[in-house]
């Protein structure tokens, strides 16, 4: 039987340039999963809904401005980890304000999402990639 772990649910974005290119990000050396690619997003906090949380997530990782009406809901992962289950919902953004750079981040890569198995990433993004394959 499984450990009655917390639930964490974040908020992902699937950031989409004009040649159909997502966007990834590199984790910091001072977290967990150091040096893995990630799509950009992070906890969604007490009273906050998941599209606010990706909206002042991408403010504050990349200095970028987006709304609402241009989130489009894809899907979501569901993983164990150690001490906490994971739920992570992803969204399509290809409408923004700004251009993208790494505030929290050790590096951004633009990647077609065919090359996204490339480069190494926590394993409750991985199982998004087929998503973002059919849709791109």
């Amino acid at each position: 039987m499984a450990e009655n772990h917390p639930l964490l649910l974040v908020s992902a974005c699937a950031l989409v340039d004009p040649d159909n290119r997502v966007l990834l990000a590199q984790r910091p050396q001072s977290k967990s999963m150091a040096g893995l690619w990630e799509f950009p997003g992070g906890k969604v906090e007490a009273g906050e809904t998941p599209e606010a949380a990706i909206i002042r997530e991408l403010a504050e990782e990349l200095d970028i401005t987006t709304w609402q009406s241009c989130l489009a809901p894809l899907g979501f992962a569901s993983h164990a980890y150690d001490r906490f289950h994971l739920v992570m919902l992803l969204y399509v953004c290809r409408k923004w304000e700004g251009i993208a750079r790494p505030r929290e981040h050790q590096a951004l890569k633009w990647v077609r999402p065919t090359d996204m198995r490339d480069y190494p990433m926590p394993p409750a993004d991985d199982p998004l990639i087929p998503a973002l394959i059919d849709l791109l």
